[in-house]
């Protein structure tokens, strides 16, 4: 939703009330500059005088007589001697300018001996790639020295790597992917390779940064975001990739977070999305993410492929046409959204002829997920039937103009299984769990500027929208209610969004109804089966 401007009243006493405060510490500041040596001074007259209260202190009381007896002496010297005052003025200034001078440690100008080891250590491992023969003053060679070639490095506490920028020579093919891959995993390798790095390459002044990023936060709940209709939060990514930010609850705090947003309508240019990964990647946690988010504004078809009943919490609820898991149900209610969105484009196309708005029935978005529909290419096979993704050529083909949304999840070992039409429609990409290099960047069409790690918690990954860049992704998590593992926080925090269960007029749940007028499939023709089983 679009946030009201505020009144100008309003906004005019915020405005001067900023300015008021940055001139207050414009002048804060050079007020400290300017009576520095003052600050000074009166810090080691002071420091002076706190010496001069302990030793006092210290002296035993007989001897304090003897004391004040040599100090007035010297006091009386110096004010008889010629330019005494003076010379006693300047002298308890300068040990006082002395006393009071900051005493904080300073910071080393270099690296310390562990961490210029680590440097020298990486600086060899680079010289067989950034070397040549023939080069007469190389940059990179057995014995060199480091600090021409690491012009800027950092270090956390521990004394690894967190920041590196790397001069390589010009002859260096740095246009060559290979060639990138090689250096990128070598520096991983000698950096740590339990942490993820972004790599930037600046071919203009050949010159590579490396960055270790943070990892995302994976204590993000299912919740109610802060969007428009059209728009899907897909998980959670770097605030550098993003110009967007999302305030998210965690217990009683807020924060604001950056989101991977994902448009869908009339008006995308992505309105599709495939979703690839491992088992237990969080490919079903991202599913049911967008399926909450969907029934705030559509209706909603599931067809799970699996069998495992991971969408079983949204049976019934309002909103949701059908759950299916059935090789016959999955047919019977793709064939009816193919139907329906055919019926869509019809009526749509008759009211832009006529010069009228498309009809309400239209409006109200429709999607349609599929988690693993390649399950079913095996069983058709068998049953002599006919592929349920054959049914999506039409939703996947013309389903923007219709209004209509196709969300398709499956594994890695099941990609060959996937349609030419799921392939060529899903401009949206996502991936989940680990995958190699190749993986990556065979699914979403460009290899991640970041290092894939081994290991990764469920619902971490990497998305692409389009011809857009390769975003690293954390799915909020929300997992299945149902679920014994579930904790009771994350459970509660899934109910709660879970829309209110609904009752058809003839007492039936709808999905039922659906599932068992599916089973007699093989005894009625499909156009009666369809025609019975059509969600309203």
């Amino acid at each position: 939703m679009a946030r009201r401007p505020l009144p100008r009243i309003l906004s005019t006493d915020r405005a001067q009330i900023a300015r008021s405060r940055e001139l207050a510490r414009t002048a804060a500041a050079s007020a400290t500059d300017v009576l520095h040596p003052l600050i000074t001074i009166t810090r080691g007259l002071r420091r002076l005088a706190s010496a001069g209260r302990r030793k006092w202190a210290d002296t035993p009381k007989d001897k304090r007589g003897p004391l004040l007896f040599l100090v007035a002496s010297v006091v009386l010297v110096v004010a008889l001697a010629p330019y005494g005052p003076l010379l006693a003025v300047i002298t308890v200034m300068a040990a006082a300018a002395w006393q009071g001078r900051d005493r904080g440690q300073p910071e080393p100008d270099g690296p310390d001996e562990s961490q210029t080891q680590r440097l020298q250590s990486l600086y060899e491992a680079l010289v067989p790639y950034f070397s040549a023969a023939e080069d007469p003053a190389p940059l990179y060679a057995h014995g060199g020295e480091w600090e021409k070639a690491f012009p800027s490095f950092d270090f956390d506490g521990t004394g690894r790597i967190t920041h590196l920028q790397i001069r390589y020579p010009a002859y260096f093919t740095d246009g060559e992917p290979e060639c990138r891959t090689r250096i990128e995993q070598l520096l991983a390798a000698k950096s740590g390779r339990d942490r993820e790095y972004r790599f930037i390459w600046e071919e203009e002044g050949n010159q590579l940064t490396l960055t270790v990023l943070a990892p995302l936060p994976t204590d993000i709940a299912a919740q109610r975001f802060v969007t428009s209709p059209g728009e899907t939060v897909l998980g959670f990514t770097d605030p550098t990739q993003v110009q967007r930010t999302l305030p998210l609850t965690y217990g009683e705090a807020q924060r604001d977070v950056p989101p991977v947003v994902w448009r869908t309508g009339i008006r995308s240019t992505e309105p599709h999305l495939l979703v690839m990964g491992q088992p237990g990647s969080g490919v079903s946690t991202l599913m049911r993410s967008i399926a909450l988010q969907a029934l705030q504004y559509g209706d909603l078809v599931i067809v799970e492929g699996g069998g495992t009943g991971e969408y079983a919490c949204l049976t019934g609820r309002d909103g949701v046409l059908a759950v299916e898991c059935g090789l016959a149900g999955a047919l019977a209610s793709l064939e009816w959204a193919a139907t329906e969105t055919e019926r869509r484009l019809i009526a749509v196309n008759h009211a832009r002829q006529a010069g009228n708005p498309p009809p309400d029935d239209t409006k109200r978005p429709l999607w349609i997920l599929l988690d693993r529909p390649s399950a079913f290419a095996h069983v058709a096979a068998a049953d002599g039937r006919q592929d349920p993704q054959s049914l999506l050529q039409v939703p996947l083909r013309h389903g923007r103009a219709a209004n209509v949304t196709v969300v398709v999840a499956d594994q890695f070992d099941s990609t060959e299984a996937l349609s030419d039409a799921v392939r060529q429609h899903t401009r949206a990409r996502v991936v989940l769990g680990p995958a190699t290099a190749d993986q990556l960047e065979a699914v979403l069409g460009a290899p991640p500027h970041t290092t894939p790690v081994a290991q990764v918690p469920p619902g971490r990954g990497y998305a692409r929208l389009g011809t857009g860049p390769v975003h690293r992704l954390q799915v909020p998590s929300t997992p299945d209610p149902y679920d014994d593992a579930t904790s009771e926080a994350d459970r509660q925090a899934v109910l709660a969004l879970l829309p209110p269960r609904t009752t058809p007029a003839d007492g039936e749940n709808l999905p039922e109804t659906v599932a068992a007028e599916a089973v007699a499939a093989e005894a009625v023709p499909t156009e009666a089966v369809v025609a019975e089983s059509t969600p309203s």
